[in-house]
């Protein structure tokens, strides 16, 4: 994608356009289903509009965090990523940072707190916010036991199992980013791209 095309919408004096395209660009793989789910940083002012961009989709979304004037934004599907966090290897993960039989509410409120005394503390993001973005639990692991060290690759995130279906998937997240960020420049909202 031009850098023109980047610089003209993230630049841009509309702010409403502005938000969408960062939508479009930066959840592309969620919006295409790819991704259960994704995070963004929004302008606080900016937050109250989420809602009329996605009203009646099947799209949740949820603060996490504010701070500076910015928020930190998890978007999700519900039912998908609630089945998901259901998962026996995820269930054990996230025990282990205190999410403990909890319903989805509970772990969205948990992992809420979580970012922001991480936030306020200078400490970047806890461990198991990748869980939540759908992170191979071998590759949050293996962050966490590695310091964020001695990875194979860096795409998405960092990879320290299966590298070779991380480049599939990268490749797919990529595929995904060009048809989303193609088909907005050529009209359609939000709603028409998440169609999946």
């Amino acid at each position: 994608m031009p850098a023109e095309v980047l610089s003209y919408f993230l630049k841009n004096s509309n702010q409403k356009l502005r938000l969408k395209f960062q939508i479009v660009l930066q959840c592309a793989p969620f919006l295409k289903g790819l991704k259960i789910s994704c995070v963004i940083s929004v302008e606080d002012a900016l937050y109250d509009g989420l809602e009329e961009i996605f009203q009646e989709m099947d799209i949740s979304y949820r603060k996490l965090c504010s701070m500076d004037g910015k928020c930190l934004v998890l978007f999700y599907r519900s039912k998908e990523l609630e089945a998901y966090m259901m998962r026996p290897d995820i269930k054990l993960l996230l025990e282990e940072y205190g999410y403990q039989n909890q319903n989805m509410e509970d772990f969205l409120l948990r992992l809420s707190e979580r970012v922001c005394t991480f936030s306020e503390n200078g400490m970047g993001f806890p461990h198991e916010i990748g869980i939540f973005l759908g992170y191979p639990v071998e590759d949050v692991r293996g962050f966490i036991e590695n310091e964020g060290q001695k990875y194979l690759m860096i795409g998405y995130w960092k990879v320290y199992k299966n590298l070779a279906r991380a480049k599939m998937i990268f490749n797919e997240y990529d595929r995904a980013k060009n048809c989303a960020v193609n088909e907005f420049l050529t009209g359609k909202s939000i709603r028409e791209i998440a169609q999946y």
